[in-house]
């Protein structure tokens, strides 16, 4: 077992750096045209305000739909505390490993009075629905846009894509979850099926969030420069690619690297080098400060003090 981990991480850091080497690549063939590119930076602090806002209101949509998935497990959960849990368990992808995040997620669950393992498989429900639901949208927006990543990238993407939709589908069976009782030690209490239509309803949610984050990375370009114009089904599918590629590099602490070089790969062409580098990196400082900004609260106020 150690040994099948130890390839697999060594699989996934040759894979990122393949991302990495082939923007680098790209990089250094279009240097002339970075070097050339005129930029006219315009901040406008009006466009970069409704970009944070509209972040903020899409993790509000996210812990709703996840905490009624945790409801509809028997179990009780409050706005509150959902919100502590997702927004303060979400900074574990800032660590080598996305495992944090759904450890955290898991924790920080049972600790609100969420029985193990319907906190388990809210964790992980929480991380399929992003995946699985980020594919759909891209899937209807822009198939062509796959064609620009590398295909060994689009093959894992879609190979977890899928089997993410085949776990959710599963924890709404009862005769799945049922066959996942038999492998399960004794001491596990049954899992309560989540019903499709809070499943559904929830996955509805998440592709309204990733809409919601291309809208956001559109304000975020016009709070910069007047030099471009993205159109919003450019902007949601560069972004939840470049993102779901993120989430799929394990060993990269919050998609670092491969994120910002396919966000490159997919955006120099329709912007130009220059602008394409500096709105990765934007993307990237925007992401920080929405995603520190929203757990701040829990962090530096008592859970107590909360209520």
């Amino acid at each position: 077992m150690a040994e099948r981990r130890r390839w697999w991480r060594t699989a996934q850091a040759l894979l990122a750096l393949l991302v990495i080497g082939l923007a680098v690549r790209r990089l250094a063939g279009s240097w002339d045209a970075l070097r050339a590119q005129p930029v006219a930076w315009e901040v406008r602090p009006a466009w970069l305000v409704a970009s944070v806002a509209i972040v903020w209101t899409a993790y509000a949509l996210l812990v709703e739909a996840w905490r009624r998935v945790v409801v509809s497990m028997h179990q009780r959960l409050g706005y509150r505390d959902a919100a502590r849990i997702c927004m303060v368990s979400n900074l574990g992808k800032y660590l080598p490993g996305k495992v944090w995040a759904i450890a955290g997620n898991a924790l920080l669950a049972q600790q609100a009075g969420v029985d193990a393992p319907a906190a388990v498989a809210a964790a992980l429900v929480n991380q399929a629905l992003a995946l699985g639901s980020g594919l759909a949208l891209v899937g209807a927006l822009s198939p062509a846009a796959l064609r620009a990543a590398p295909a060994w990238m689009v093959v894992v993407t879609l190979t977890l894509g899928i089997g993410a939709l085949l776990g959710v589908v599963a924890l709404s069976s009862p005769r799945a979850l049922g066959t996942l009782r038999r492998v399960l030690p004794a001491s596990w209490p049954a899992l309560a099926p989540i019903p499709a239509g809070v499943m559904l309803a929830a996955f509805l949610v998440n592709v309204v969030a990733w809409a919601a984050y291309g809208l956001a990375f559109q304000c975020l370009a016009r709070g910069l420069t007047a030099d471009v114009t993205l159109g919003w089904g450019l902007a949601a599918t560069v972004f939840t690619i470049s993102y779901l590629v993120g989430l799929v590099a394990v060993f990269a602490p919050a998609g670092l690297g491969p994120r910002e070089s396919l966000f490159y790969l997919l955006l120099a062409g329709a912007v130009g080098p220059k602008l394409a580098v500096a709105l990765a990196l934007a993307s990237r400082v925007l992401l920080t400060i929405t995603e520190l900004g929203a757990a701040a609260p829990f962090l530096v106020v008592r859970k107590g003090a909360l209520r």
